[in-house]
């Protein structure tokens, strides 16, 4: 397990002091704070050692002030809130692989031909429903693929007009 990049070191210093302590750690002053100065949105995917997800959560655009608090509370989100998993337990916790996606601005989709499943995320809206999909992920070839499981995950019916917005992500390990 390569996890040395400091997005990913926080991430699981995050997980680990919240599933074992319930407590919210301050920033660790040893990573660099220069790389979390920026105000962006991110995701926290968390997956067992076999790959199989464990959870995600995250925002498309940024809600706090830095990278800091944006994984912060994002990575305790995965590990406790994701509503397709229960709470992670602090046995869990070895057999964790964390990553870190940190999102671009969106840009409104025009044209299909503007979309690659293995670049672009995407968010669908249609009305007050919104999904997201990141990109590169593993069994999402197509672009019709990758809206079907979004409209699904938004609960967006197959004849809804929608709107699409593209954003790529820069993944860390």
């Amino acid at each position: 397990m390569n996890e040395h990049h400091p997005y990913v070191i926080w991430a699981r210093k995050v997980i680990e002091a919240y599933v074992k302590e319930k407590r919210k750690i301050d920033f660790d002053e040893t990573l660099p704070k220069d790389l979390f100065n920026k105000k962006r949105g991110c995701f926290v995917s968390l997956h067992k050692s076999s790959g199989e997800l464990r959870g995600c959560i995250g925002t498309i655009m940024p809600v706090y002030d830095n990278l800091i608090m944006e994984i912060r509370e994002n990575a305790i989100a995965a590990a406790t809130s994701d509503p397709r998993f229960p709470p992670l337990s602090p046995k869990e916790l070895d057999d964790l692989v964390i990553s870190v996606d940190v999102l671009s601005d969106l840009e409104k989709v025009n044209d299909m031909n503007e979309l690659d499943p293995k670049i672009f995320g995407i968010v669908v809206k249609s009305g007050y429903k919104r999904g997201v999909l990141l990109p590169d992920l593993e069994g999402v070839d197509t672009v019709e693929e990758q809206l079907r499981i979004v409209k699904l995950k938004a609960g967006i019916y197959k004849n809804e007009p929608i709107e699409i917005y593209k954003f790529t992500v820069e993944r860390f390990f």
